[in-house]
């Protein structure tokens, strides 16, 4: 096991210096898309359900920018409906190659039609006619019924442009708390978290024991 004062590879300069969270989280990011094998931008999405029993998934990071991290479902969706009810969520990235976590937490908005026409038009064809054919997060009597599902979707829009299903959409976490956990010797990390109030405020950063 490496001593405990050697400082492994991190950011240009020590991330704990660092006085704005979506910068860092950039860097971290692109670190990231250089180091993972898989899905750099998968994150846990955790929710609660009606009863306040959380719930998490694996999802993907589908747009970033300074109001916050955007991934899209279907509406229907077991995490749709329970956004819609409870409209707060937290998230983490886990990049075991870099032994670093992002956790997230804040509110959670719709996005505009514009900004989801726009992402779906992006998708694979196939993907597209998944978002109609699949009935997430229902019973599904077996392989066949999804698969002729599909069949059927395919033959509706055989030529032209798929459209985006009304129930496909895109959420974006708002956050207020952004913590940067990095791996150290003998468990003793290094944590910084951002906190803030209210989204025109500023962040009020604050170091962590492990």
């Amino acid at each position: 096991m490496k001593p405990m004062n050697t400082q492994e590879p991190l950011t240009a300069g020590d991330f704990t210096a660092a006085d704005e969270p979506f910068d860092l989280f950039e860097a971290w990011f692109a670190e990231a898309q250089a180091s993972e094998p898989n899905d750099p931008h998968a994150m846990a999405l955790a929710t609660v359900d009606e009863d306040g029993l959380p719930d998490v998934r694996m999802v993907l990071l589908n747009a970033r920018d300074a109001r916050g991290f955007t991934f899209f479902t279907n509406t229907g969706s077991a995490k749709g409906q329970e956004i819609a009810a409870h409209p707060k969520a937290a998230a983490v990235f886990h990049w075991k190659s870099l032994r670093r976590q992002i956790r997230v937490r804040g509110p959670v908005e719709q996005v505009t039609d514009a900004e989801a026409d726009a992402y779906f038009a992006t998708r694979p064809r196939l993907s597209q006619i998944g978002a109609w054919a699949s009935k997430q997060s229902t019973p599904l009597e077996g392989r066949f019924a999804l698969e002729t599902a599909i069949a059927k979707v395919t033959a509706q829009y055989a030529l032209g442009s798929v459209p985006r299903p009304p129930h496909w959409t895109g959420f974006r976490i708002r956050p207020v708390q952004i913590e940067f956990w990095h791996d150290r010797p003998f468990r003793l990390h290094d944590r910084i978290v951002f906190r803030r109030e209210g989204e025109d405020l500023s962040w009020i950063k604050t170091r962590l024991y492990p």
